[in-house]
């Protein structure tokens, strides 16, 4: 037999597996065709915070627009930086609807949610939608102490080759915004 678990520690893994247990069902009601249960999920998901941002996330893959739409809503109330990778990834969904909660969450964020956007246009640069939800955000956030920084590369999404440009021009950026950050 191993060591035998303090109280504390039993009570730490039930509150967890209780939690784990509330997120599922609130992640899953996210998808109930019931306006008000969705409502009331997200909201007790956004209550949640940083725990549920894990099951949030994942919704955004779900098959059920409902679902990816309430996630992405959550994510965006939320406002965790730590959501700005899974906000970025929703900025390439089928619906636009959801991209755009995504691009909504992303400059609510502002400086915090852009390396994750950068990052991810030096990859996926030829992704139209990526592209699009990009323009969305970097064109409102320019309008604040970031146009320096971030005309070049709103001109490039503008352009006539953008996937071609926008890889070198994202990283640009980023090395700017760093540079900024450390001085």
């Amino acid at each position: 037999m191993g060591p035998k678990k303090k109280q504390g520690e039993i009570t730490k893994e039930r509150t967890a597996g209780k939690m784990s247990s509330t997120i599922e069902t609130l992640i899953a009601d996210l998808g109930n065709d019931d306006d008000m249960v969705r409502v009331k999920a997200r909201q007790s998901l956004v209550a949640i915070g940083k725990n549920a941002i894990p099951s949030l996330a994942e919704a955004l893959g779900s098959k059920k627009y409902l679902m990816r739409w309430e996630a992405a809503k959550a994510l965006t109330e939320i406002g965790d930086p730590e959501t700005a990778p899974a906000l970025v990834q929703a900025l390439e969904d089928e619906e636009f609807d959801v991209r755009w909660i995504a691009g909504e969450g992303l400059i609510k964020m502002n400086i915090s949610g852009l390396k994750a956007l950068l990052q991810t246009l030096q990859e996926r640069a030829d992704s139209s939608f990526l592209r699009e939800g990009a323009h969305h955000v970097l064109d409102d956030l320019a309008k604040g102490g970031l146009r320096e920084p971030l005309a070049p590369l709103l001109g490039a999404l503008e352009g006539m080759a953008p996937a071609e440009e926008i890889p070198l021009i994202a990283h640009n950026a980023l090395e700017i915004l760093d540079t900024k950050k450390k001085v």
